[in-house]
């Protein structure tokens, strides 16, 4: 049963842009209401792609050059990463079906 793990600054390139699978990075913090409520939902979405997609989060208070590096500038943020590339950016809470509408085209 796949399910999402941190990654960190020391590990993002080789979790991350080295995959084989994209990659869903979700940028989040504690504090982060939005983030509290995308939680499940990235959760779940991780369960079902497995296989297909890796799903991995970044604190953003945590690891401050990875968001300084992807110019992320609010949270909760979401890239897909693909062959070591962005191609999704989603910024803010959005409900499942827009998140899996705006994502399955890479999957």
């Amino acid at each position: 049963m796949s399910d999402v793990f941190a990654v960190t600054e020391e590990t993002f390139d080789q979790e991350v842009l080295a995959a084989s699978l994209p990659v869903l990075v979700d940028f989040s913090a504690v504090w982060c209401g939005p983030c509290k409520m995308l939680d499940p939902i990235i959760h779940q979405l991780a369960k079902e792609w497995e296989g297909k997609v890796k799903v991995v989060k970044v604190d953003a208070d945590q690891n401050p050059d990875i968001v300084a590096r992807y110019g992320v500038m609010g949270i909760p943020t979401l890239l897909l990463f693909k062959e070591g590339e962005i191609k999704e950016r989603l910024v803010g809470y959005m409900p499942r079906d827009k998140l899996v509408e705006k994502l399955s085209p890479y999957l």
